[in-house]
């Protein structure tokens, strides 16, 4: 377990926020965003099948799509960066939030806007059983990359992001235009490394070693998937 810690205060969140819940196919969540109408927007993403969702700047090439086909695993691309991710159903808590522009959660700093969020991870996983605020890290120093953070979002660490232990439990990813900006975030409730690293283009000893790269950083809930959904559900409602 981690020592207690200091905590900076938290930044203010007010309720205005609209909720929402959003079932749907992969490419549906990723590539229609419903309109926050210059709202606070919350949305709990629940997708319906299974896909690998690559970075907006990946190659396209990162992704093994005979095993994909042969897996029966779509391939999505976002409009937000970094490396890959697996979703599936239940396969983690997923959630997208809305500013509008000239929110005052909205810095200036791209890596400071995302800390708030990471705040709120916390509190929510702590509401819903999954430890006490010492067990959990917002991180807000610069990214930080490591060989396999390029093809794997989970393999670094941005702003705002959660660890516990050490490891990485939420990720969070962002863009902006001039409506505002998108912070899509992503805790695993299923950490798969072998499978995950088996829908890359990566030759045997890569595979192997981003596999143990994974188990070695990356964490996943301490509480049920639902139950930490619900919990979101309440710091945003």
């Amino acid at each position: 377990m981690l020592g207690v810690r200091r905590r900076a205060p938290l930044s203010p969140v007010t309720s205005d926020w609209q909720l929402a819940d959003r079932s749907g196919e992969p490419e549906e969540l990723v590539a229609k965003l419903p309109d926050p109408r210059g709202r606070r927007l919350a949305c709990i993403c629940l997708p319906r099948s299974p896909a690998l969702v690559l970075g907006s700047a990946q190659a396209a090439s990162d992704a093994d799509t005979a095993r994909l086909d042969a897996a029966g695993v779509g391939l999505v691309r976002r409009r937000s960066g970094g490396g890959a991710v697996f979703v599936a159903p239940a396969g983690q808590v997923w959630l997208d939030v809305h500013l509008p522009a000239g929110d005052p959660l909205l810095d200036a700093d791209v890596g400071r806007s995302a800390w708030w969020l990471g705040e709120r991870w916390v509190e929510a996983l702590v509401a819903a059983g999954a430890g006490t605020p010492s067990h959990y890290e917002v991180h807000r120093g610069a990214m930080q990359t490591s060989r396999w953070s390029r093809v794997a979002c989970f393999a670094g660490l941005g702003p705002g992001e959660v660890t516990v232990e050490g490891r990485k439990l939420v990720g969070i990813s962002q863009r902006r235009d001039r409506r505002g900006a998108w912070l899509h975030s992503m805790a695993l409730v299923d950490l798969e490394p072998v499978g995950f690293a088996g829908l890359l283009s990566l030759d045997p000893g890569d595979r192997n070693l981003l596999v143990d790269e994974l188990e070695r950083t990356v964490a996943t809930v301490m509480a049920g998937g639902e139950r930490l959904q619900e919990s979101l559900r309440e710091t945003f409602g």
